[in-house]
């Protein structure tokens, strides 16, 4: 059966528009001091709240930090898991610590995106895959990311962190779950290649080593 062209693809310029984002999207460490608009916010904020969620349970919190001595104390703990993080790794521990991992206190605008609270009403696509909530914040995330790059904004996902003490220190209720710390703002340029590969740290995979066709093996 020979393949068809679909009426609902978009242009060649608006999809080559989206592939680039999707390819360019870096997870940025490295920031500029300058202020985001505050319209920039709103648009990033609402591409992460248009992202899909298994039975549209919608999940997603975002907690924006204002006041500065509360970004200092974040900072203190993703530190601290930082130092625990190059421990576990053992022989990679040097390499681990010359890294860098985060850009909190240069970024313009920080955000704690968390899973809410009384998730377990939501049942729909959860009740084998209770996991799912993970997977649609993580889409908002994704959304934002996407959004922030075709805007020329950096993000970087931070998620060194000990859980119990955000949620102490971001007064979080029972049963939320904190996954990211997101740092937003200008940048001086977007990296040439994902910075842990650029590192060395890691490289990215084949793709046709990771599809399987009708069974693993």
């Amino acid at each position: 059966m020979p393949f068809r062209a679909t009426p609902h693809a978009y242009t060649d310029p608006e999809r080559a528009a989206v592939y680039r984002a999707i390819y360019e999207r870096r997870d940025m460490r490295h920031f500029l001091p300058d202020a985001l608009a505050p319209e920039v916010l709103t648009r990033l904020l609402n591409a992460a709240h248009h992202a899909p969620s298994v039975g549209f349970m919608q999940p997603w919190r975002f907690i924006r930090i204002t006041r500065p001595e509360l970004r200092t104390a974040l900072h203190a703990l993703v530190e601290q898991e930082r130092i625990a993080t190059a421990r576990a790794l053992a022989a990679r521990e040097e390499e681990f610590m010359k890294l860098k991992v985060e850009g909190l206190l240069e970024c313009a605008e920080v955000l704690v995106a968390a899973l809410c609270d009384q998730r377990e009403q939501h049942i729909f696509g959860r009740r084998t895959l209770p996991e799912m909530d993970v997977a649609s914040l993580a889409c908002a995330l994704q959304n934002m990311w996407l959004a922030a790059r075709a805007e020329g904004i950096g993000m970087g996902w931070v998620s060194l962190f000990e859980v119990a003490a955000l949620k102490t220190l971001l007064n979080m209720p029972e049963g939320s779950h904190p996954l990211a710390i997101v740092c937003l703002g200008h940048v001086p340029a977007f990296y040439d290649k994902p910075m842990l590969e650029q590192q060395q740290w890691a490289e990215r995979q084949v793709l046709d080593d990771l599809i399987f066709e009708n069974s693993w093996i």
